[in-house]
């Protein structure tokens, strides 16, 4: 019984380390996705991208608000989000630099 005691503590030590260094990796990601909104995406793109992920409004509502045509926020968002997804991938050496 005891050995099963500190089993569950060790892996409660192993998920709780685990844990710490995913929301450092999240963290970094977070910083990493702000810099490229910042200076990889057009002034277009991250108006639209942002409210699409941070006010939450679908593209019917962005179509609106913009006076633009549905397919229009639809074809910038995807355009967008390659872009920001090519940016990290490829652009990684520059992104991942410390702060």
């Amino acid at each position: 019984m005891n050995t099963h005691l500190r089993a569950r503590d060790e892996l409660a030590l192993y998920v709780q380390s685990m844990s710490e260094d995913n929301h450092a990796q999240h963290e970094e990601l977070r910083r990493n996705l702000i810099q490229a909104l910042e200076e990889d995406v057009t002034p277009r793109q991250r108006e639209m991208l942002t409210l699409y992920y941070v006010a939450g409004l679908n593209i019917p509502a962005i179509s609106r608000r913009l006076g633009v045509n549905k397919s229009t926020v639809s074809r910038t968002l995807q355009r967008g989000k390659k872009r920001l997804r090519r940016c990290l991938r490829y652009g990684a050496g520059r992104l991942l630099r410390p702060d």
